[in-house]
């Protein structure tokens, strides 16, 4: 493999891991202070190592109907619950809370992985080797990347709508990249429903959290 193709899946990888650093910052922002590395951890930990299984299959999977379609609707879902997740309900959990937030990460980046090992392979044009090492790059990226948001999102609490909002509009995506939907998709649907998606997990979520205050 060369260098040029090696420096093409690490541009890939900072462009496409954003995401996944997203929704890791996202689910461990309730975790306990002194569980959140442990939370970043071992979600990413188990987050590479589908995404390494998903290197070997992704011929495969791509060959199952509507998968990337559900996926979208699966990453609507996981926008919203990371949005409006209850504090309390976590306090309650104790311990559990890191499972859940480990459960929460590595479930949204098996969905988004799809897209990342995607990119790769038709960068490296198959390339086993090459697939496997892009996965290794984007290992630090999104810890280090996650870890920053985190931060982020504890000084300024209104970042998490951001966070949703990139979740909801890679969703959108996802939906849209459904190969059984492409002879009816117009341009302007490439807009549309990525925006839509987004402001209604953006509305919908202020609208929950706002009546809880209240």
């Amino acid at each position: 493999m060369s260098f040029a193709i090696l420096l093409k899946v690490i541009v890939i990888n900072i462009v496409l891991s954003g995401d996944n650093a997203v929704v890791i910052a996202m689910a461990s922002r309730n975790v306990p202070k002194k569980q959140q590395k442990k939370a970043i951890f071992w979600g990413t930990l188990g987050a590479i190592i589908l995404r390494l299984l998903f290197a070997v299959a992704i011929v495969y999977l791509l060959e199952v109907p509507f998968v990337t379609f559900i996926g979208g609707l699966l990453l609507v879902y996981i926008a919203i619950k990371l949005l409006i997740g209850d504090e309390e309900e976590n306090l309650k959990e104790g311990g559990t809370s890191l499972f859940s937030a480990v459960k929460t990460i590595i479930i949204a980046d098996a969905v988004m992985s799809l897209d990342n090992v995607l990119a790769i392979a038709g960068a490296v044009k198959g390339n086993l080797v090459g697939i496997m090492i892009g996965v290794i790059v984007s290992i630090p990226i999104i810890v280090f990347g996650s870890q920053l948001i985190l931060k982020a999102m504890e000084r300024y609490p209104m970042i998490s709508y951001a966070g949703a909002g990139i979740l909801s509009w890679t969703a959108g995506e996802m939906i849209l990249g459904e190969p059984k939907f492409e002879p009816f998709l117009t341009r302007d649907l490439h807009i549309l429903v990525p925006t839509t998606i987004t402001v209604l997990v953006i509305g919908f979520g202020y609208f929950i959290n706002r009546k809880k205050t209240q």
